[in-house]
């Protein structure tokens, strides 16, 4: 397994990092623990988690996600051998966003992070987490599914100074290694890198959505990317699964997350169906599976750190993780340029 490393952070990331947020939602603790064993055999020393998850978020199963990893490290005792990664939430600006945690008043001031980092610690069950992550911006702005800006004015955020200033400490503190952010815009990723000009931490990561259905990316925050030295943590890099194949035709396979949740409709766009079934074919005619090809796409991007697969059983993971076994060509390339050209991110 190829390890990169996150920025400037000294933080060595295996290409492909366990994601995590079926865990206490469509897997349970020991379906957890049978990923998180065959994972770290096979390579894989970066798991990424977040105090919201599982999703769909609910008050009743907040937290389980990190509580299983950490009865896992406390019962493996593992924890010197894997990078951890978890994310704070943000507000809840739309109706879509969580309101349950701290009483939906999540914000990136002093008390609220405080709290989202202790509880977190409390929950892994370890005494500092290699990578925080703001899970999503302070401020309106487009992210989860939203392609164009609308702005809010005279919106009340907590300034970027302010949060960078509070994960100073924590870092001091020895509680957190790095930081990164998730969700986050080209403008907002050029505030934090001139705040860290002036001596606040810098970003290590820009988690962000990546797949062959949504290459956004590409287009404001590729360029950063590469010149200031912050790789991409791509989650989603199968769509929500349907670059599978498995939904086409409007199939519905029992169990399946997009068969079991109405939230993540923006997957089911005709122009999406139409750019999937065109990645089937070819995956088809190269003789590799549709998630492999999708897959292998993410982990040739140039600007990558790493590649979060997720999974919910184990034929699943091991498949995602084959993906490192296969190099695309030149010509296999060119093929998925010109179906990207054609069905530019329908689900972004």
């Amino acid at each position: 397994m190829k390890t990169l490393q996150l920025g400037t952070s000294g933080l060595k990331v295996s290409q492909i990092g366990l994601g995590t947020m079926t865990w206490g939602e469509q897997n349970s603790e020991q379906e957890a623990f049978t990923q998180l064993d065959y994972a770290i055999a096979h390579g894989i020393n970066f798991i990424d988690t977040a105090e919201m998850y599982p999703v769909p978020p609910k008050a009743e199963t907040q937290g389980l996600t990190e509580q299983y990893i950490g009865n896992w490290l406390h019962q493996r005792g593992k924890r010197d051998d894997v990078i951890i990664a978890t994310k704070a939430a943000g507000p809840a600006r739309d109706a879509v966003r969580p309101s349950h945690l701290r009483n939906g008043n999540a914000k990136f001031d002093r008390p609220n992070l405080t709290q989202a980092l202790h509880d977190s610690l409390s929950r892994l069950q370890t005494d500092y987490i290699d990578l925080y992550q703001l899970h999503w911006p302070d401020r309106s702005t487009n992210y989860f599914g939203r392609l164009d800006y609308e702005h809010v004015a005279n919106e009340v955020t907590v300034a970027i100074d302010e949060t960078l200033d509070i994960l100073q400490t924590f870092i001091q503190q020895g509680k957190i290694r790095a930081i990164g952010v998730s969700n986050e815009t080209p403008w907002g990723i050029h505030r934090f890198l001139t705040s860290a000009e002036r001596g606040l931490p810098r970003i290590a990561s820009i988690q962000n959505p990546y797949n062959l259905l949504n290459r956004v990316w590409d287009i404001g925050l590729a360029e950063i990317s590469l010149r200031e030295n912050i790789p991409l943590l791509a989650y989603s890099p199968l769509a929500f699964g349907t670059l599978s194949g498995k939904y086409l035709n409007g199939q519905r396979p029992e169990g399946a997350r997009l068969s079991l949740f109405d939230r993540f409709n923006r997957y089911h766009a005709p122009a999406a169906e139409r750019a999937i079934q065109q990645y089937v074919d070819l995956a088809e005619s190269l003789n590799i599976t549709p998630a492999q090809l999708a897959l292998a796409f993410v982990n040739q991007r140039p600007y990558l750190g790493s590649n979060l697969i997720g999974a919910t059983n184990i034929d699943q993971l091991k498949e995602n993780i084959s993906s490192l076994d296969i190099e695309l060509n030149h010509d296999t390339l060119k093929k998925i340029n010109e179906i990207h050209l054609n069905f530019p991110n329908p689900c972004p």
